[in-house]
């Protein structure tokens, strides 16, 4: 027992070892850290600006204003998560082990999502802007893109869990590939289905604020010019309704994937 003990005791030291070198490394290089005299200048500027927000930017009816590009935002992440749902459905199904039994169409259809994961909804954003023109529509197709990657692996791997009994069942007493799969797969896999939807739609809300900086629509792009003009009254209004908008959005999404589980 005194040996075992001792060999665990020489693994945890070893990774531990193991893990503080991986962190030296990825640390040397980087520049001191500095507080210069012009940084706490902005922080104290933000702060101020949330402490007066510009409350005459919260609706103007004649112009732009808060609601608006709040709304804007809501809609590109509605409307991308929307995309990713429809377009990840057969790419889910035909990446599951247990619905398909060709090894290569399971095999390309993984590959097709894990390739579509490996670009950042920023890119994205970025070559839709090239491919459409600046704009929401460039933010919806970035988000309904990129999305469907992740839903698509998560739907897949849930629709490999679930139980194939009553499938059997069906199966036995005559029913078709089409009732078996209508009655007995998608009632399983619906919740989980709604469940990561409704995660997808906070992300993707999060991301669309960011978008907007690059030209994609939404309440980034009033933001990043009220940051370049340092209209810091004006910052501090957006800010606070991105935390509200965002506040609100998951309570919403948080209460419904509450009933789905």
């Amino acid at each position: 027992m005194n040996v075992e003990k001792r060999n665990k005791a020489v693994q945890r030291a070893f990774i531990g070892l193991v893990v503080i070198c991986i962190y030296g490394w990825a640390f040397i290089g980087l520049p001191a850290f500095e507080i210069k005299e012009t940084s706490l200048n902005v922080i104290s500027s933000i702060f101020s600006g949330f402490i007066h927000p510009d409350v005459d930017y919260i609706y103007d009816p004649g112009g732009e204003d808060l609601l608006r590009s709040l709304l804007d935002t809501i809609a590109i992440a509605i409307l991308g998560t929307f995309i990713a749902a429809v377009l990840c459905i057969p790419f889910s199904f035909m990446a599951a082990a247990n619905i398909v039994q060709t090894k290569a169409i399971i095999g390309t259809n993984k590959f097709i999502l894990s390739f579509i994961r490996v670009f950042p909804d920023i890119v994205l954003a970025l070559l839709f802007i090239k491919a459409v023109g600046p704009g929401p529509f460039a933010g919806v197709l970035a988000l309904g893109i990129g999305a469907v990657g992740m839903l698509g692996k998560l739907i897949s791997e849930s629709i490999e869990g679930i139980d194939l009994s009553a499938k059997e069942a069906l199966t036995a007493t005559g029913a078709n590939p089409v009732k078996t799969f209508v009655y007995a797969i998608i009632p399983q896999v619906l919740p989980n289905f709604f469940s990561f939807i409704m995660y997808r739609l906070e992300v993707n809300v999060r991301a669309a604020t960011v978008l907007g900086i690059i030209g994609a629509g939404g309440i980034g792009t009033p933001l990043i010019f009220a940051l370049s003009v340092r209209d810091w009254e004006r910052v501090g209004i957006i800010l606070i309704g991105i935390i509200v908008m965002v506040t609100i959005i998951d309570i919403i999404s948080g209460k419904i994937r509450s009933r789905f589980v």
